[in-house]
């Protein structure tokens, strides 16, 4: 058996569930939502008289038959979390592709650079073993 206090923090809770003016929960009329209404644990409504759990029971019965748009929402709502969470996923692939991809092309860029680098020193070695007076080479003037 509950306390007298514990007893109406669970029938108020309950009629603001009813009344679809939540201040804690989503508004889904369950144990759960009842108790964290209340402010209480679930074994304080389970030790609640058997008449609460009976009116419990039949407005939670008789709510969800009368809200199908608020069933409806609630689908809608998974529905989209659930799209949500595949586009997040698909998103955070595409990042990593690209992030893949940006260090591949960082790979090449010091690859060439470096290929680079050493042709200008063979290039540099070479012009500097050219020497104007002997045969048949003629330098070219540089730009």
């Amino acid at each position: 058996m509950t306390r007298t206090s514990t007893q109406n923090r669970l029938d108020q809770a309950l009629t603001r569930l009813l009344a679809g003016q939540p201040t804690i929960t989503d508004g889904a009329i369950n144990v759960s939502n009842l108790c964290r209404e209340a402010g209480v644990g679930r074994d304080s409504f389970y030790r609640s008289p058997q008449e609460f759990k009976d009116r419990f029971t039949a407005a939670q019965a008789n709510h969800s038959d009368n809200q199908p748009e608020l069933v409806r929402l609630r689908d809608e709502l998974r529905k989209l979390k659930r799209e949500h969470a595949e586009e997040r996923r698909k998103q955070a692939e595409t990042i990593r592709d690209l992030e893949e991809t940006n260090q591949t092309y960082a790979n090449h860029i010091q690859a060439l650079t470096l290929a680079n680098a050493e042709l200008s020193d063979e290039n540099q070695l070479l012009r500097s073993q050219i020497n104007p007076q002997e045969g048949n080479v003629t330098r070219l003037p540089r730009r």
